[in-house]
């Protein structure tokens, strides 16, 4: 018989395995066995949301954020990657739809006072406005392409995105 040959992947003596190597069996650590906690913290690094790095104002100005898309220095950065700033085609569409309708406290109120007196249709009259759904803007740059939405919150919602919209496109010339 031949002599056994170590294994090199094995931190030991000998080819045997040494503190820290991964083993496979019952009882011994492997991967996926929880490690004890690391005594000293990573250093400091300021991230965005899904771990990316947090950018660094360069040099045509500050930092500008619309939904998650993010315009630093002459990157855009989007959760699915970077994109260069100069030449980006940008585009919004309004998917909201402003309502106005008769609220439902006008309406018991209304029903209330009919039954004293014909002064409670009156509470009819009430109106107010209700603004729901998102605007989609979309960024297409360097071969790439990103889309976000953008909850609409008042009727005037489209108008403050396009006032962003505009400044991302002058900034992209």
């Amino acid at each position: 018989m031949s002599e056994q040959q170590p294994n090199p992947y094995a931190g030991g003596p000998g080819g045997q395995p040494g503190p820290g190597d991964y083993t496979w069996g019952p009882g011994e650590p492997s991967y996926g066995y929880p490690q004890p906690y690391p005594t000293t913290p990573p250093p400091y690094q300021p991230t965005m949301g899904a771990g990316l790095p947090a950018p660094v104002p360069g040099p045509m100005g500050g930092v500008f954020a619309l939904g998650d898309i993010t315009i630093s220095g002459d990157q855009i950065i989007t959760p699915s990657g970077t994109m260069p700033l100069r030449g980006a085609m940008w585009n919004a569409t309004d998917f909201s739809r402003t309502e106005e309708k008769i609220p439902t406290h006008a309406i018991v109120l209304a029903i209330v006072f009919a039954l004293f007196c014909l002064i409670g249709l009156l509470f009819l009259l009430m109106k107010e406005k209700v603004t729901t759904g998102y605007i989609q803007v979309t960024v297409t740059s360097g071969g790439r392409h990103h889309s976000t939405m953008i909850p609409a919150t008042d009727a005037y919602a489209m108008q403050w995105v396009m006032g962003q919209l505009n400044h991302a496109r002058s900034l992209s010339i």
